[in-house]
């Protein structure tokens, strides 16, 4: 059919198609990229040396709220998060301190895409402060960080997207819950058929 004749019935029936609004681009570049350290190598020899981080966003009735994590690569335990209504720099920042009070990160890499939260110089310069080395995927390739990516596939659909969440104190929870049994009884084929957490503990002993 001509798409002619499609705009004189659409015109005639009051018909509107539903567009998405696009983001205006401004061509800003970002204030710091670091190399690819990690280079798809998503295997550490010992706790609290290779990092990876990313933001996802869960869908909620009519909103979407944003989860930043930051998974260890030696066991791809999920070692900080943070929920926010806003996908800001303040979410990032609050996931970084919320690591560096976990763990001893100094001398450890943390890897990410090229967000502008994570090319910021406020970022960069914070993780600097906290002795950790910054990392940046190629742009445009979400394969460069494919473990925390696998995981928010993982925590998606296992979850059936939160579907069941009534309240944001319930999304919260759910959310808690999840990690949590990902942390200590999901057990991963590559980690021997251990969770998490009972992998490092056990190769710890």
């Amino acid at each position: 059919m001509n798409h002619k004749r499609v705009y004189r019935l659409m015109k005639e029936l009051n018909i509107q198609s539903v567009i998405r609004k696009k983001r205006r681009y401004f061509g800003k570049e970002p204030s710091v990229i670091h190399p690819n350290r990690l280079n798809r190598k998503f295997k550490a020899s010992e706790p609290n040396r290779m990092y990876v981080t990313d933001i996802t966003y869960i869908p909620f009735g009519t909103r979407f709220f944003y989860l930043s994590s930051i998974q260890d690569l030696y066991n791809n335990e999920i070692v900080a998060w943070r929920v926010s209504h806003r996908n800001d720099l303040k979410l990032v920042m609050d996931t970084v301190e919320e690591l560096a009070k976990k763990r001893d990160v100094h001398g450890a890499i943390l890897h990410s895409d090229q967000g502008f939260q994570y090319t910021s110089k406020q970022y960069n310069q914070r993780i600097e402060g906290l002795g950790l080395m910054g990392s940046h995927s190629r742009k445009g390739n979400c394969l460069d960080n494919a473990c925390i990516e696998s995981f928010f596939s993982h925590l998606k659909t296992e979850t059936l997207y939160f579907s069941q969440c009534k309240t944001e104190q319930e999304l919260y929870q759910a959310i808690d819950n999840y990690i949590w049994f990902y942390n200590h009884e999901r057990f991963q084929k590559k980690l021997n058929h251990c969770a998490p957490v009972e992998y490092r503990n056990t190769m710890v002993a």
